[in-house]
């Protein structure tokens, strides 16, 4: 049997809660109007882009009666080209959520328990600011980390660097695509772009390791994928799980979970024993294929089939493809590549690939990044010099301005090198994002201050001595999103109705705590729309038009392949791109991928494994009342064999006891042959515990708090975090 497959509201509300949490009295828009009224109504439309996710996909707003009614795509923008995803239209649910956050509040019980009292903006602000000052007082300003996701980013990063701290850590570096961006940064000089630049639509191949397209739903790349297979690419798909994207594969490769590297290295040891690989490229573009040639040899098919549990054969076959098809392959490299700790060298592993096989620069393979330069802005007033170094990076070489979440954690728990002793959480709920989650909680139990700013009361937030409630992006301006792709676009946010409640935008929130400490002359302009406005005057953009459009193409920006006139730019040392890292080398680490075996689970243990759903982003969308009504619920993929072993049938309610003995349930079992017999599967940002989530509290199991044991990657600093083994137990 061959080891891969062919291609083939009604909604219930509790009752009324304290003040500051209280729900809305009135049903929101889309219940009060069928379908057919909305499209019959007039209402104005006003451009945005979406924040249900980080694709940030353009779209237009339909208001009627200072009601949004309805979410569209915009043609114009490359990341929807019309089309909003489920998550996308769930911006409706976002805005009218009766769970959001509508006023400032103050802690008044102990730190945790939920207890707040609702607040003026003044009050809570003033408090804010009183903590920042005593902190900068007793123990420095670089005291204060910033954690942050998001568009708030560029409102509160620069308040933290004004107040004098250069502690900034976020999550989608240190636990999703960190090791990426370290890797293209050692072997190419540039990442690969977000979105990644893959030219899928005029791919002859796709290969995907562990890449869910389809359930990610990344709106533009799906459509792209979808080009993919309707112009009959062949389709690889590496994945343990047999994926949506696996159901469209000519080959399912459900390898060993933890030995990708392994299947990576057998691929290039083929290409180059073979010399499938383009010598001419490497030569005009790439350094190091000498010091490659016979480190290889060890890496066989049939040493890889041992390790990967894939036959020798569909081994050599995907290869021979990938050469026959160069170089209109797309390699893809994966977005949430935190797995074993080994994530930077496997990262590189993927990306020497793609330049044997000469993908980047060429059609169906990379394409090339806009290289249009906008003016640059006024510079404003210089940030002060922190007293003491970051901490951010924690000594880890490549750890990047991102910063390393855990690095931060550990010095608020340990005092060392000095203390961290506030935090200001920006959009992100790091309970459910950074692996160990009792590390976190006992982490928040050392601090003297924490601030949350966010739309919805999430595990993180419910800790927070002050929550400030930002509006949703359907209620404010935000920076001008620069979409370098193909060719340079601009693409505007801005509110289609006021704020709701007594939430505010970021941008306000920055500014007015900015005045509070004396730090206003880095905020000065008086609205976010007129900053926005002095921007394309700088640009020479027509702010009118970016208004009304929602996105403008800088002319003649587009510059995707390699052409005479047009080589590809690489901003390592030798410009071209660093096969052999002797960068690596000289810090003592590998300068080729080398494997390493990872853990394996026990005879009664499983891997756990994760992944998305195609309506929720994670653990934020998951109380949205539009999409909780999709997906409300995880579950647990099982293969058949063990279930029956342990006597255990589809719909069961089971329990998980990791390998630390952390138990957590109740989940429902899916008994299903789409899965290895070695591991098992959840869906991420489930099993929520803030009692203020009504729709999301307590439903399914939390991966992440299974997810005690990480492995953290020496090169980035980043944390693997598919190390962790699990077994099950009934539940009645």
């Amino acid at each position: 049997m061959k080891n891969f497959c062919s291609r083939r509201q009604f909604l219930k509300i509790s009752g009324a809660t304290a003040a500051g949490w209280a729900m809305a009295s009135a049903l929101p828009p889309w219940q009060m109007l069928s379908a057919a009224e909305i499209a019959a109504a007039e209402g104005r439309y006003v451009a945005t882009y979406c924040e249900m996710c980080f694709w940030k996909c353009g779209a237009f707003a339909k208001v009627v009666a200072d009601k949004v009614v309805k979410l569209e795509g915009n043609f114009l923008h490359p990341h929807s080209r019309g089309v909003l995803c489920g998550r996308g239209n769930g911006g409706l649910g976002l805005l009218y959520d009766p769970d959001r956050l509508k006023a400032p509040l103050i802690r008044t019980g102990e730190r945790g328990d939920g207890k707040y009292r609702e607040a003026s903006w003044d009050e809570a602000l003033s408090l804010v600011a009183e903590k920042m000052g005593k902190l900068a007082t007793d123990y420095g300003p670089e005291s204060l980390a910033l954690f942050t996701h998001g568009s708030a980013t560029s409102h509160f990063f620069p308040l933290v660097k004004a107040y004098g701290s250069p502690n900034v850590a976020m999550p989608s570096f240190a636990q999703c695509r960190g090791p990426r961006v370290a890797a293209y940064d050692i072997t190419t000089g540039s990442d690969i772009g977000s979105p990644e630049r893959l030219d899928m639509a005029n791919s002859k191949m796709v290969v995907l390791l562990g890449s869910h397209l389809g359930e990610n739903m990344h709106s533009s790349q799906v459509q792209d994928f979808t080009q993919a297979i309707g112009n009959r690419a062949k389709i690889v798909v590496v994945d343990p799980r047999f994926s949506t994207a696996a159901g469209k594969a000519d080959y399912w490769l459900p390898i060993r979970p933890g030995t990708d590297m392994a299947l990576l290295l057998a691929w290039t040891h083929l290409i180059l024993k073979n010399h499938w690989y383009d010598a001419a490229y490497l030569e005009a573009y790439a350094n190091g294929l000498e010091e490659m040639i016979g480190q290889y040899d060890e890496y066989t098919p049939e040493w890889a089939a041992k390790e990967t549990d894939l036959s020798p054969a569909v081994i050599i076959e995907t290869a021979q493809l990938m050469a026959k098809n160069a170089p209109a392959v797309a390699l893809h490299p994966g977005r949430h590549v935190t797995w074993d700790g080994q994530d930077v060298q496997r990262s590189r592993a993927i990306i020497i690939l793609q330049a044997l096989l000469g993908t980047w620069g060429r059609k169906g393979g990379i394409y090339l990044a806009s290289k249009a330069k906008l003016p640059p802005l006024p510079a404003g007033k210089a940030y002060p010099k922190p007293g003491r170094p970051a901490l951010n990076r924690g000594g880890y070489p490549f750890a990047g301005g991102e910063g390393v979440t855990n690095v931060v954690r550990a010095s608020t728990l340990s005092g060392q090198p000095y203390p961290i002793k506030g935090w200001f959480v920006s959009g992100t709920n790091l309970l459910a994002a950074l692996p160990n989650p009792d590390e976190t909680r006992a982490a928040i139990k050392q601090l003297d201050f924490l601030v949350a700013v966010d739309m919805m009361p999430t595990d993180t937030v419910v800790h927070a001595d002050v929550i400030l409630p930002e509006c949703s992006y359907l209620e404010r301006h935000d920076s001008i999103a620069q979409l370098r792709g193909r060719d340079l676009r601009l693409s505007i946010r801005q509110p289609a109705i006021e704020p709701l409640y007594n939430s505010k935008p970021g941008w306000w929130i920055a500014k007015e705590l900015s005045r509070k400490l004396g730090l206003e002359a880095y905020f000065p302009w008086q609205t976010y729309a007129e900053k926005l406005e002095e921007d394309c005057l700088a640009w020479d953009i027509d702010f009118d038009e970016l208004k009304e459009k929602g996105v403008v193409l800088i002319p003649n920006s587009e510059n995707a392949y390699i052409a005479p006139g047009n080589p590809p730019v690489f901003k390592t040392a030798s410009k071209k791109i660093e096969l052999y890292s002797e960068e690596l080398e000289l810090l003592d680490f590998d300068p080729l991928p080398r494997y390493v075996r990872n853990e394996q689970p026990q005879a009664d243990e499983f891997r756990l494994l994760y992944g998305r759903s195609p309506v929720h982003t994670f653990s934020r969308t998951v109380n949205n009342p539009v999409l909780n009504e999709l997906f409300s619920e995880n579950e647990l993929w099982l293969n058949p064999r063990p279930a029956a072993k342990l006597g255990l049938k589809n719909g069961d309610y089971v329990a998980l006891v990791n390998q630390d003995h952390i138990k957590k349930g109740h989940i429902r079992l899916k008994v299903t042959e789409r899965i290895r017999e070695d591991c098992v599967y959840m869906v991420h940002g489930f099993g929520l515990q803030s009692e203020r989530l009504s729709k999301a509290f307590n439903r399914g199991v939390s991966d992440q708090e299974l997810i005690s044991k990480y492995v953290v990657d020496p090169i980035a600093g980043t944390t693997g975090m598919r190390v962790n083994f699990v077994r099950l137990q009934k539940e009645a």
